[in-house]
């Protein structure tokens, strides 16, 4: 009999190595190591689970020349969520495995369950490691309530599990022959040829590869939900990234009534997709046209406060950058930044001092995108600039104008992408003036827009621009 494989994975990335190292090369993480044991029989198992699954052909998979495989693109699954849609790429694609992470309690239960619920269409089999099937439906009626798409919440093509075991599980696929798996949550379920408790490394990988064999031989897709902590540290999405075929992160503060729905990797579709959702007593809202919802109601008078025109994957939206600029208590200057890269705000801080003059070494500094936004568009940075002068002078900027624009080391704003779209955005949403690179205006049809554009080649240049 062979012996067992034992090998080291980090649990933070899911880095591997044949021996054990305290510093992780691939996350930088000290103490993330752990052992696994693999047994050789796994593989061979777990192919012999699949072999008699619904939809697979039984044997093994034989080559096939390049020339001979179709290039048909096959329709995707549409969610009846224009958000998850855009997120995904278009759909879920036939045979593929989604991962779904996100902290504990910031609502992927109520997104996945949301969504089935409004695809009659399909027959889904939903499984519950977590909640008993009673939860699941006093969960299903209140979101059934919130409009007449989701009907009175009888829905017969929703088939509700409540299992653990990954060998039941798929006894209950061939019995109901779904269309779509939603797998809720990853770490609670396991495979009796692994002798290790639910959420380790080993039956989380395991269990894994099970499914994906299972989506690709059978062309079902197969939704994952999948917990991390703050740190990223239990065994979830981190060490599932190379196993499955789409990463979507469910993100956003739970004081906030805002949830990001952020694309990581993403092998049918572009991963610098963002969908926005507001969390309701009734379920989660769609929000089509954020920039309404994400500027303050009324902000005229106020000073450190100015509009970004950012861009998220194709979606353009206006985002309100609020800077506090005040003298340091403690003789150490603080710099925290919210929703922005910190190094960014210490490299446009830099800036600020060197080629503009303003002496702000002894001051505190505090960015805070509103809304619970994490925006990482280069454009953000002329915002950003103007808020901590407007806070360190303590002059507002005036009502109606917004700005968007990359600043480099030596104080050029230099020129962003879609800049048209930027200005369509603005103009949408009632602003008179806008600021932006100078190199943008080349090719620039400006007649077209009722905005007043102001170009500027240089930071001082928008300041003056700004406060005159």
């Amino acid at each position: 009999m062979a012996k067992d494989k034992i090998a080291y994975v980090c649990s933070n990335c899911g880095q591997e190595s044949t021996k054990w190292i305290g510093k992780c090369p691939g996350c930088g993480q000290w103490n993330t190591f752990k052992e696994i044991r693999i047994q050789p029989t796994t593989a061979a198992t777990a192919a012999r689970s699949f072999r008699d699954a619904p939809g697979s052909h039984g044997g093994k998979s034989r080559p096939v020349k390049l020339r001979d495989i179709p290039v048909d693109d096959e329709p995707r699954i549409d969610t009846h969520d224009d958000e998850l849609n855009r997120v995904l790429g278009g759909g879920l694609v036939p045979g593929s495995i989604v991962l779904l992470g996100g902290e504990p309690g910031i609502g992927k239960s109520t997104l996945t369950l949301q969504t089935i619920l409004n695809m009659p269409e399909r027959r889904i089999l939903y499984v519950s490691g977590e909640e008993s099937a009673h939860q699941l439906k006093m969960r299903a009626h209140r979101i059934a309530t919130q409009g007449a798409e989701s009907g009175d919440g009888n829905h017969d093509n929703v088939t509700i599990l409540c299992e653990t075991s990954l060998n039941d599980i798929f006894e209950n696929i061939k019995e109901v022959a779904p269309e779509l798996v939603v797998i809720d949550s990853i770490q609670t379920i396991a495979t009796d040829t692994v002798e290790s408790s639910p959420g380790s490394i080993t039956q989380v990988r395991e269990c894994a590869a099970a499914l994906l064999h299972f989506a690709k031989s059978t062309g079902i897709p197969v939704i994952l939900i999948g917990h991390i902590n703050k740190e990223g540290t239990l065994a979830g999405p981190k060490i599932l990234e190379h196993i499955v075929d789409t990463v979507i992160q469910f993100e956003g503060d739970q004081h906030y009534m805002y949830r990001i729905l952020r694309s990581i990797k993403n092998r049918f579709g572009s991963t610098s997709e963002l969908g926005i959702y507001e969390m309701q007593q009734t379920g989660l809202r769609q929000v089509s046209n954020p920039s309404e919802l994400l500027l303050s109601q009324d902000h005229e008078g106020l000073s450190g406060v100015a509009i970004s025109s950012a861009i998220e994957g194709v979606r353009p939206f206006l985002v309100e950058t609020q800077a506090l600029v005040s003298s340091a208590a403690y003789g150490t200057p603080q710099r925290s930044a919210t929703g922005f890269d910190q190094r960014r705000l210490n490299m446009l801080l830099a800036v600020l001092e060197k080629r503009v003059g303003f002496k702000l070494m002894q001051k505190d500094v505090f960015i805070n995108i509103a809304g619970g936004l994490r925006v990482t568009d280069l454009a953000m940075d002329l915002s950003v600039i103007a808020a901590v002068l407007s806070s360190n002078v303590d002059t507002p900027i005036e009502a109606g104008w917004c700005m968007a624009g990359e600043v480099g080391l030596s104080g050029e704003v230099r020129s962003v992408n879609r800049i048209e779209q930027r200005i369509a955005e603005a103009e949408k949403l009632g602003f008179s003036d806008m600021v932006i690179p100078r190199y943008n205006m080349q090719g620039l049809n400006a007649d077209k827009f009722k905005i007043n554009l102001h170009p500027v080649r240089k930071v001082e240049e928008a300041l003056r621009v700004l406060f005159g």
